[in-house]
């Protein structure tokens, strides 16, 4: 499938996708609570399904239904079959922990991108806890149920690594402190699952963003509204930004989603943004050149670097190396597409400098990334001539609906089956 994009601007009424990563997160733990457990507006997409079938695969049974996902939780069997993950990695990491929980032997595996992606982290942490865990090329095996103890481990790889370890360290008989070897980056991944555990009754002690007291609790099972993605939104606001006028309605300004610290960003950037008690409206405004750490927001990268792109002068991105681990080596993923759309484009040190320019219509192979994909395509409603955007069906990823809402929003967009 690819998506023709072409010079248009978007206006109208938004409302975003539930959040990807809360509903990762309140799944797991509905999973983890003895009885039944309602997720109110979950995030369906390839990412949450995947999760959804790995609780499966380990005897959970989740019901989807006008909405709303029942999840009767607490009581896990060992897997007939691997688990596989699809190309989740959030799903991967966040379930390689839970089966820690079953006592006997889980195979898990997944796209073979995804199994290229770290986790040694998380497996030499589940190892300092007793458990049996190796990985072959395109499998990982855990056996064995966690001891408690002191964990250890790098929390400037990936911020999944420390949230799978709080996931299932409440249900670990005598407790479990994580510590950090390393400042954590993505830290507000980790406030958002903390936040998640506290809704279904669970509370760690939190001390300095380094180091994580868990003591034996249950989780209880417990009813739970997802609010909007502030990562999906990301992009059909960065396009109001550029091209239009949107008003995006249920987005929390209170939310601890990293993403959200894209208001900020548009903010210094000199976006004309207006924010109701209801909604945000963002109309297109001439951007200002910005230097801006996305160590802790990785996600909102790609929609940063389109802002950049367009803004009167040069910009500088700094936290940029962990990009290379994503979905693809999204930092030289999104410098390949940038300069094959004429954006000036320089790679220094931990960071990247994007020259504002005029946008030129390109072929994009996003490598399977959504974000880039979806970056891509607003960055098309700028540029001269045509853009088109192979395999454009990877949104599917996070945001199945991407290409009928920019659509619905007046851009002037076809998808070609």
């Amino acid at each position: 499938m690819k998506a023709i994009v072409k010079r248009s601007s978007i206006e109208g009424f938004f409302r975003p996708p539930p959040s990807k990563s809360i509903t990762h997160r309140a799944l797991v733990i509905a999973g983890l609570a003895k009885g039944t457990s309602r997720i109110i507006a979950p995030s369906i997409c390839d990412d949450t399904l995947a999760t959804i079938e790995a609780l499966e695969r380990l005897g959970i049974k989740t019901v989807l239904e006008e909405g709303k996902l029942t999840i009767e939780g607490g009581k896990f069997t060992a897997p007939k079959e691997e688990i596989f993950c699809r190309s989740s990695g959030t799903t991967l990491r966040f379930m390689t922990a839970v089966c820690t929980l079953v006592g006997k032997e889980c195979r898990l595996t997944g796209s073979e991108g995804l199994m290229r992606r770290p986790m040694e982290p998380l497996l030499e942490a589940l190892r300092q806890l007793g458990v049996e865990c190796y990985r072959e090329r395109l499998k990982i095996s855990v056996k064995g149920k966690p001891k408690s103890g002191q964990v250890n481990i790098r929390g400037d790889i990936s911020s999944q690594f420390i949230s799978a370890l709080l996931l299932i360290s409440p249900l670990i008989e005598g407790g479990v402190l994580i510590s950090s070897q390393t400042e954590i980056q993505s830290l507000p991944y980790i406030s958002l699952t903390l936040d998640v555990q506290s809704k279904f009754g669970v509370e760690v002690k939190n001390i300095e963003n380094r180091r994580f007291e868990v003591f034996p609790q249950e989780y209880k099972a417990t009813t739970l509204t997802v609010e909007g993605d502030w990562s999906s939104a990301a992009y059909v606001l960065t396009a109001a930004a550029l091209t239009g006028r949107i008003i995006a309605e249920g987005l929390n300004l209170g939310s601890l989603q990293a993403d959200k610290a894209l208001i900020n960003l548009m903010k210094k950037m000199g976006a004309r943004i207006r924010i109701d008690e209801k909604s945000i409206t963002v109309e297109r405004s001439p951007l200002k050149p910005i230097e801006f750490d996305i160590s802790n927001c990785p996600d909102l990268f790609p929609a940063a670097c389109v802002l950049c792109s367009q803004a009167g002068g040069s910009s500088l991105i700094t936290g940029v190396e962990r990009l290379k681990s994503k979905e693809s080596n999204r930092l030289e993923a999104m410098e390949t597409c940038l300069k094959s759309m004429n954006i000036k484009v320089e790679k220094e040190l931990n960071a990247i400098r994007i020259s504002g320019s005029k946008a030129h219509g390109s072929r994009i192979y996003p490598y399977n990334d959504h974000r880039i994909a979806m970056a891509c395509a607003i960055l098309g409603l700028v540029a001269e001539g045509q853009t088109v955007i192979e395999n454009a069906e990877c949104v599917t990823k996070s945001f199945p609906e991407f290409w009928n809402v920019i659509s619905s929003l007046n851009a002037n967009v076809q998808v070609v089956e």
